[in-house]
């Protein structure tokens, strides 16, 4: 069987590896990339050896898109992985990582609704619970939490009702200490009003 890995919010260095499956000491028969790839546009990537896709080909498999093989999207794509690798971006991820992580450890010990501070790199999770012993997601709080972040000027959540409770971060591999630091001083802000209004 073939494994297959979608790294579209891993791959590129976010984790603090090129890809996340090499901390695991896995190589997949196919990879998926796309978000970091195309520096904002719409670009995606199926990679794999010559042995598959030559087996997909006499297979008859067709893929087809109004933008495959899109030079402009090809060449910004090219241009991304040059950068990533040129200037170290993943273990820039995973230097900041580790940087924001004790900055929202932070936060988790000063306010008892954080529950959980997780993940790798330059993408962490933040739930929001209602206490942290039930571990019950606080969604009315994420959505007001997010909300006022917002104000602040911090996007730091997508708050849709199924999963407002968890705060997804994915900042920019361009990001600096200041920037992380600007983030968190937003999130403790909305984090400290909300429970002055609750109290």
């Amino acid at each position: 069987m073939l494994l297959i890995l979608d790294e579209a919010q891993t791959g590129m260095g976010r984790t603090g590896d090129n890809f996340a499956f090499e901390r695991d000491g896995v190589v997949p028969d196919i990879l998926t990339l796309s978000k970091t790839l195309g520096a904002g546009l719409p670009l995606s990537a199926t990679i794999t050896s010559s042995e598959i896709e030559q087996d997909c080909y006499q297979k008859s498999f067709l893929f087809y898109t109004t933008h495959a093989a899109d030079p402009l999207a090809a060449a910004v794509g090219q241009k991304v992985v040059e950068i990533v690798i040129r200037d170290g971006l993943a273990e820039r991820a995973r230097d900041l990582g580790m940087y924001l992580e004790s900055r929202l450890l932070e936060l988790q010990q000063r306010h008892p609704i954080v529950g959980d501070v997780r993940g790798r790199g330059l993408l962490r999770g933040v739930e929001l619970v209602i206490d942290r012993e039930s571990k019950i997601q606080a969604h009315e709080a994420g959505a007001a939490i997010s909300e006022r972040c917002i104000q602040l000027g911090a996007c730091l959540n997508i708050s849709r009702r199924s999963s407002s409770g968890i705060f997804r971060l994915a900042p920019p591999l361009t990001i600096n200490r200041g920037e992380i630091d600007r983030a968190i001083s937003v999130f403790n802000q909305a984090l400290s009003e909300y429970e002055v209004e609750r109290s």
